[in-house]
């Protein structure tokens, strides 16, 4: 047991290490044999680790330790390495599936369309009229969902631009989404801002022309010989001119003016110089059934007005009867010429999906049944390649997620169930309220054990939801035919029974899963505020009973 003096001994010891540039070092033997502790146990050796401080018989530094270092700074890098290996880092492994993903997206447009031929033929034979000069026949597309309307137009109209350069002739097509852009307000002051940016680029293009002309000029008045200005103080003014055009330009803000200003600016930008515009209006019924046909009206007889420009309509829509609801003068100078789109079968689908996978996916990384699985499925939709193109490229995902170098039938079947239920998740977070409620009543039902759900069960828990949330009730008779709309949309299973004496009733079913129905239900604000309803169930008189 050490006493009070070791800390004292120990400074000494310490004290003397140097002595004119020398190590002393200990006896070890000596201090040993005393029974006392070697001082310089678990003390680093001075000399060793860091070199005499002078002496000639100072120790050099031993390579071995230098290597153990080195050893032990690479080993701790291995750990550090180790441990800074995230969630990334192992999804990275393995080779990849995909080459270029983005081809199977629908904002893709390819620069071969099978089997769609015919249609951009009939688009180019009416279309190559601007390219003369000439106004184009406004044009209606028709086509379901995923038959290749648009990227056969936008193919068309990339040709149209490129075709109008080469040859130097004035001609624009703008793509208007009325999805989107559904109001007259938001799509004139979408395409006069369009306007307004190409002609601030051509003002500006022709300003460094000027002003370079300008300069020369001043040098040697000859360059002005062959132009049409006779003077530098003509280019001067040209120069000041096109300045004041640029001045007046104005964007238009997304709100706030007056329609008829929005549409004037609109006019006074497409006709500030000569060329021929088509104006690609995409899902052009949704903005009928927003706003009307007064955009169309006034779109369809503006050439009568302009001077300088030519506009051309290109309508594509989903519907085929939406002209049905069109003012008849709209409805004769908008359909001049009719495009139908049919739906693409089977073979076509393959084919389809074949172009595309040659350059989405590296080689070998389909197996032979995936594009016709995934053609086989599009085709029981109607024929709709943008279904089998997401439904390639949702397997594909996961494929890449189970970290596969194959995507095989398995994942085809797991992207139709994703896809489906994110379909069905879509549609129920649209719904109107009362069809959100009528739903909830249903799977309020179904969780607590209820079978073969009725209308009567259905009407009485609806409206003890809409009493708690404050909410107008519904005739029963309306909430069956909002059950009815349920059922034809796939969201519930409503079929017809008799019950004998008692009368006929709907015995009502979910299609879809409880879980994610129900959350995307209480996502609504309004429905978020409901607390648990346990359903009344009114005494059933079973005809079998």
């Amino acid at each position: 047991m050490s006493d009070g003096n070791d800390t004292d001994q120990d400074t000494t010891l310490d004290s003397k290490r140097f002595v004119d540039g020398e190590t002393e070092i200990p006896d070890t033997a000596e201090a040993t044999a005393t029974g006392e502790e070697d001082p310089t146990d678990g003390v680093p050796d001075v000399s060793t680790d860091l070199g005499s401080t002078g002496g000639e018989e100072s120790s050099e530094i031993d390579p071995s330790l230098l290597d153990d270092a080195v050893l032990d700074e690479i080993e701790g890098e291995d750990d550090s390495d180790e441990a800074s290996r995230g969630l990334f880092d192992d999804l990275l492994e393995g080779d990849p599936i995909f080459e270029n993903k983005e081809v199977l997206r629908p904002s893709y447009t390819p620069r071969k369309l099978p089997h769609r031929e015919e249609q951009i033929n009939n688009m180019a034979t009416i279309l190559v009229t601007a390219l003369r000069g000439d106004t184009p026949s406004n044009i209606l597309i028709y086509g379901k969902t995923g038959t290749g309307k648009t990227a056969s137009a936008k193919f068309v109209s990339e040709e149209l631009e490129s075709t109008s350069e080469k040859y130097e002739v004035p001609c624009e097509v703008e793509y208007i989404n009325c999805e989107v852009t559904d109001t007259q307000y938001r799509v004139l002051a979408q395409l006069a801002n369009k306007f307004i940016d190409k002609n601030e680029a051509v003002i500006d293009e022709r300003l460094g022309e000027l002003t370079d002309l300008r300069e020369r000029a001043r040098e040697d008045s000859e360059v002005l010989v062959d132009t049409e200005y006779d003077s530098v103080e003509a280019v001067t003014d040209r120069i000041e001119d096109l300045e004041a055009d640029r001045e007046e330009f104005e964007q238009v803000p997304m709100t706030g003016w007056p329609t008829d200003r929005v549409y004037s600016t609109f006019f006074d930008a497409v006709d500030y110089h000569e060329r021929v515009v088509v104006i690609m209006l995409d899902e052009i019924d949704k903005l009928v059934e927003k706003s009307g046909d007064d955009t169309l009206y006034n779109l369809s007889r503006m050439n009568s007005e302009l001077e300088s420009s030519r506009v051309s309509i290109m309508g594509i829509s989903n519907d085929l009867k939406f002209t049905d609801f069109l003012d008849p003068r709209v409805k004769s100078s908008l359909g001049e010429e009719e495009i139908v789109f049919p739906p693409y079968d089977a073979n076509q689908l393959r084919d389809i999906l074949n172009h595309r996978a040659e350059v989405a996916f590296e080689d070998g990384a389909l197996t032979d049944d995936v594009i016709p699985l995934c053609a086989a499925f599009a085709a029981q939709e109607h024929g709709d390649a943008r279904r089998a193109l997401d439904l390639l490229r949702t397997a594909g995902e996961l494929a890449e997620r189970d970290q596969t170098d194959v995507v095989d039938e398995a994942h085809v079947r797991k992207a139709q169930e994703k896809i489906e239920l994110d379909r069905v998740v879509e549609v129920v977070r649209t719904l109107p309220t009362q069809s959100k409620l009528v739903l909830f009543s249903i799977i309020t039902l179904e969780k607590n054990g209820v079978n073969n759900i009725n209308t009567g069960e259905v009407y009485n828990v609806y409206q003890r939801l809409c009493e708690e949330i404050d909410v107008d009730t519904l005739t029963q008779r309306r909430v069956t035919d909002l059950i009815s709309e349920l059922d034809m949309l796939g969201i519930v299973n409503a079929v017809v029974v008799s019950k004998g004496r008692y009368g006929r009733t709907k015995e009502i079913s979910l299609s879809v899963p409880i879980a994610e129905t129900e959350a995307v239900l209480m996502s609504d604000s309004r429905l978020s505020d409901i607390e648990d309803t346990q359903p009344f169930v009114q005494m059933r008189f079973d005809s079998d009973n």
